[in-house]
């Protein structure tokens, strides 16, 4: 039921949400001139696959955990984007595509060696990533891999439609702080 709610919400996401994506694609091509973001992720089963958000960074930034990236990389509409947490949009094409889920655990880099084995441990590869969940809306980023393995496998043992829906709405209207950049 949770897989035909992710499609029919990213579907109507994407439609209503057309002239803000197209708005902020024109912008990026001038901010950075490449405005999609695309890397490889761990997905469902440690699977790889193509997150795709739109570019907050400066292209020659390195390909880490935003938590140890610096700041000084983050482009003016970048900031923008993160707080309002626009660029997330774009993963609603990985949710159309069976890649993610609406709610679930933040899929993180294949290079976070420690979250991996936290993650494995618990079984927080059995599900699909998602584009929110509660460590996010907790303010629990990947810098904290034990923690954030556990508050992921809480997530996934209480999972019900109530908080399926709580998590969107709660990052939809601000909570959690997006990602984490020092």
């Amino acid at each position: 039921m949770l897989r035909l709610l992710d499609f029919f919400i990213a579907f109507f996401g994407l439609f209503f949400l057309c002239p803000i994506l197209l708005i902020v694609t024109i912008i990026g091509f001038f901010d950075t001139g490449s405005p999609i973001f695309v890397q490889e992720r761990v997905g469902r089963n440690k699977k790889p696959f193509k997150l795709i958000k739109f570019r907050t960074m400066s292209i020659e930034t390195k390909s880490v955990a935003s938590h140890l990236a610096n700041n000084a990389s983050i482009t003016k509409l970048g900031v923008f984007l993160r707080r309002t947490k626009i660029d997330e949009l774009p993963q609603l094409i990985n949710v159309l595509k069976g890649d993610m889920s609406l709610v679930g655990p933040r899929p993180n880099l294949f290079n976070q060696k420690e979250l991996i084995i936290e993650r494995d441990s618990k079984g927080v590869y059995d599900v699909l990533p998602g584009v929110t969940g509660l460590a996010q809306v907790q303010n629990i980023d990947m810098s904290t891999p034990e923690l954030l393995a556990l508050t992921d496998k809480k997530m996934i043992d209480t999972l019900t439609l109530k908080n399926y829906f709580k998590y969107i709405i709660m990052t939809a209207t601000g909570s959690g702080s997006g990602d984490a950049v020092k």
